[in-house]
Protein backbone atom coordinates (compact mmCIF):
# COMPACT_ATOMS: atom_id res chain seq x y z
CA UNK A 1 0.00 0.00 0.00
CA UNK A 2 1.15 3.49 -0.95
CA UNK A 3 0.97 4.87 2.24
CA UNK A 4 3.27 2.37 3.91
CA UNK A 5 6.36 4.15 2.06
CA UNK A 6 5.75 7.23 3.94
CA UNK A 7 7.12 5.52 6.75
CA UNK A 8 10.35 6.94 5.59
CA UNK A 9 10.65 10.90 5.79
CA UNK A 10 12.29 11.27 2.51
CA UNK A 11 9.54 9.24 0.59
CA UNK A 12 6.87 10.99 2.76
CA UNK A 13 8.25 14.64 1.61
CA UNK A 14 8.79 13.39 -1.56
CA UNK A 15 4.89 12.20 -2.36
CA UNK A 16 4.14 15.56 -0.35
CA UNK A 17 6.35 17.79 -3.28
CA UNK A 18 4.89 15.36 -5.88
CA UNK A 19 0.79 15.96 -4.79
CA UNK A 20 1.83 19.54 -4.62
CA UNK A 21 2.95 19.18 -8.40
CA UNK A 22 6.36 20.15 -7.32
CA UNK A 23 9.26 19.29 -10.06
CA UNK A 24 11.04 16.61 -8.25
CA UNK A 25 14.03 16.15 -10.70
CA UNK A 26 14.43 13.15 -12.96
CA UNK A 27 16.29 11.23 -10.10
CA UNK A 28 13.85 12.14 -7.83
CA UNK A 29 11.29 10.50 -9.65
CA UNK A 30 13.93 7.53 -10.46
CA UNK A 31 14.38 7.27 -6.54
CA UNK A 32 10.27 7.08 -5.86
CA UNK A 33 9.47 4.37 -8.82
CA UNK A 34 12.66 2.21 -7.78
CA UNK A 35 10.99 2.27 -4.25
CA UNK A 36 7.25 2.97 -3.87
CA UNK A 37 6.77 0.00 -6.86
CA UNK A 38 7.30 -1.84 -3.84
CA UNK A 39 4.36 -0.49 -2.15
CA UNK A 40 2.27 0.66 -5.15
CA UNK A 41 0.49 -0.68 -8.26
CA UNK A 42 1.58 0.13 -11.44
CA UNK A 43 -1.33 2.69 -12.22
CA UNK A 44 -0.84 3.99 -8.73
CA UNK A 45 2.40 4.49 -9.11
CA UNK A 46 1.86 6.23 -12.77
CA UNK A 47 -0.58 8.56 -11.36
CA UNK A 48 1.70 9.86 -8.56
CA UNK A 49 4.35 10.31 -10.76
CA UNK A 50 2.41 11.85 -13.63
CA UNK A 51 1.84 15.03 -10.59
CA UNK A 52 5.15 16.35 -10.97
CA UNK A 53 4.70 19.33 -13.16
CA UNK A 54 7.23 18.50 -15.49
CA UNK A 55 6.60 15.02 -16.00
CA UNK A 56 3.50 13.90 -18.36
CA UNK A 57 1.78 10.85 -17.51
CA UNK A 58 3.47 9.08 -21.09
CA UNK A 59 6.99 9.44 -19.18
CA UNK A 60 5.72 8.60 -15.91
CA UNK A 61 4.40 4.91 -17.58
CA UNK A 62 7.46 4.25 -19.42
CA UNK A 63 9.84 5.39 -15.98
CA UNK A 64 7.56 2.89 -13.59
CA UNK A 65 7.75 0.39 -17.17
CA UNK A 66 11.47 0.75 -17.07
CA UNK A 67 12.63 0.29 -13.29
CA UNK A 68 9.82 -2.57 -13.08
CA UNK A 69 11.25 -4.37 -16.31
CA UNK A 70 14.80 -3.77 -15.26
CA UNK A 71 14.14 -5.21 -11.75
CA UNK A 72 15.90 -1.87 -9.83
CA UNK A 73 16.11 -2.89 -6.11
CA UNK A 74 15.54 0.20 -3.65
CA UNK A 75 18.51 2.59 -3.92
CA UNK A 76 20.81 2.77 -0.58
CA UNK A 77 21.33 6.18 0.86
CA UNK A 78 24.64 6.40 -1.11
CA UNK A 79 23.27 6.25 -4.43
CA UNK A 80 20.75 8.69 -3.59
CA UNK A 81 23.02 10.96 -2.88
CA UNK A 82 24.90 10.50 -5.84
CA UNK A 83 21.26 10.73 -7.49
CA UNK A 84 21.17 14.14 -5.49
CA UNK A 85 24.37 15.88 -6.67
CA UNK A 86 23.16 15.49 -10.68
CA UNK A 87 20.11 18.00 -10.02
CA UNK A 88 19.23 20.61 -8.06
CA UNK A 89 16.57 19.45 -6.28
CA UNK A 90 17.40 17.79 -2.73
CA UNK A 91 15.98 14.27 -2.61
CA UNK A 92 17.39 14.19 0.28
CA UNK A 93 16.55 17.14 2.68
CA UNK A 94 19.20 16.66 5.37
CA UNK A 95 22.22 15.35 3.78
CA UNK A 96 24.51 15.28 6.92
CA UNK A 97 22.12 13.03 9.20
CA UNK A 98 23.30 9.78 8.10
CA UNK A 99 19.45 8.04 9.02
CA UNK A 100 18.52 10.37 6.29
CA UNK A 101 17.74 8.20 2.77
CA UNK A 102 18.44 5.31 4.67
CA UNK A 103 14.75 3.72 3.34
CA UNK A 104 16.05 -0.06 4.31
CA UNK A 105 15.94 1.59 8.07
CA UNK A 106 12.53 2.59 7.91
CA UNK A 107 10.50 0.60 5.21
CA UNK A 108 10.05 -2.98 5.55
CA UNK A 109 10.19 -4.34 1.33
CA UNK A 110 8.91 -7.62 -0.03
CA UNK A 111 11.08 -10.46 0.67
CA UNK A 112 12.15 -11.08 -2.85
CA UNK A 113 14.05 -7.33 -2.10
CA UNK A 114 16.18 -8.82 0.16
CA UNK A 115 16.73 -11.78 -1.38
CA UNK A 116 17.56 -10.46 -4.34
CA UNK A 117 20.35 -8.25 -3.01
CA UNK A 118 22.01 -11.10 -1.64
CA UNK A 119 22.26 -12.89 -5.21
CA UNK A 120 23.89 -10.12 -6.26
CA UNK A 121 26.50 -10.12 -2.98
CA UNK A 122 26.76 -13.68 -4.20
CA UNK A 123 27.75 -13.46 -7.36
CA UNK A 124 29.50 -10.74 -6.99
CA UNK A 125 31.81 -11.93 -4.20
CA UNK A 126 31.69 -15.04 -7.02
CA UNK A 127 33.39 -13.02 -9.63
CA UNK A 128 36.30 -11.86 -7.62
CA UNK A 129 35.26 -8.26 -6.87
Amino acid sequence: MIDDVRKDPMMARLLDDLAAGKDIGHYGRLVVAMIARHFATEEELVALLAHDADFPEEKARLMVREVIDAGYSPPKRAKILEFQSRQDYPIIAEPGDPDAGNVYKHLQFPDAVYEHIEEYREAKLGAGH
